[in-house]
């Protein structure tokens, strides 16, 4: 492992309050892997046998049933997914794949349950993150239940608005068809809801978003900190999509 890996993920809220012995220890029995684009890492179902680091790259957490597949999430350095199973010993609720070349640090469950039992400073950090992931999916399951398509596509790239100070043009960072998905629309749906929003001040055009009239984007979605928030505090890792770039 990386002298720096160990740097970044003991800066992480999950780790940086927990006794540095538990942390050296803790790390003992990690190890950093390299994998390649488009590799399942774990699937639904399985045990929880490690806790993921994503050092590089990206990686798309998914759910799948009967044929059908959503995005639940995108993760992007330096996040961890999927605590709560680690934490609880059950089996994955979404399975894992590479969306590049990505480099992980896997630390074992049982190694977490063991620290999480004895150290209360990351037993209060474990918790916090947690009830953070859970705010934040009630967050997206109010969006998706509560708002039409062109209102959830428009929250959305409101909400990266607002994420890069109020920046009018932005790029989005992931593929279209992920954000379909992650926001319960196919990639046709989307399309014609991003069209339908010029009416309201948005063009987007590839990746690139420019709001026209925000006033106008923000009369048709008004913010609502109960469903765009956000918390102040917590880490919502693989619960969301990653933000946009600003110009």
């Amino acid at each position: 492992m990386r002298p720096d890996d160990l740097a970044e993920v003991r800066h992480l809220p999950l780790f940086r309050d927990m006794l540095k012995a538990n942390f050296d220890q803790l790390m003992q029995g990690a190890y950093a892997q390299t994998f390649p684009a488009g590799l399942e890492l774990i699937r639904q179902g399985d045990p929880a046998d490690f806790l993921h680091v994503v050092m590089e790259g990206s990686v798309e957490l998914y759910a799948h049933w009967e044929g059908r597949i959503c995005t639940m999430a995108v993760v992007q350095p330096v996040s961890t997914f999927i605590l709560a199973a680690c934490i609880k010993d059950a089996p994955y609720l979404m399975s894992a794949r590479t969306l590049e070349r990505a480099r992980l640090l896997l630390v074992p469950a049982s190694d977490l349950r063991a620290v999480f039992r004895r150290d209360p400073e990351f037993a209060v950090s474990t918790i916090t993150e947690l009830a953070g992931c859970y705010r934040a999916v009630v967050r997206h399951a109010k969006g998706l239940k509560l708002r039409n398509s062109r209102e959830r596509i428009a929250a959305y790239l409101l909400k990266q608005s607002r994420s890069l100070g109020g920046a009018a043009r932005f790029s989005l960072t992931v593929e279209k068809r992920l954000i379909a998905s992650y926001l319960g629309m196919t990639p046709e749906n989307l399309s014609r809801a991003i069209r339908s929003l010029e009416e309201v001040g948005v063009q987007v055009k590839g990746q690139q978003v420019t709001i026209t009239d925000m006033a106008q984007l923000l009369a048709f979605v008004p913010p609502d900190p109960l469903i765009d928030g956000p918390d102040t505090g917590g880490a919502t890792a693989g619960v969301s999509l990653p933000q946009g770039v600003a110009g």
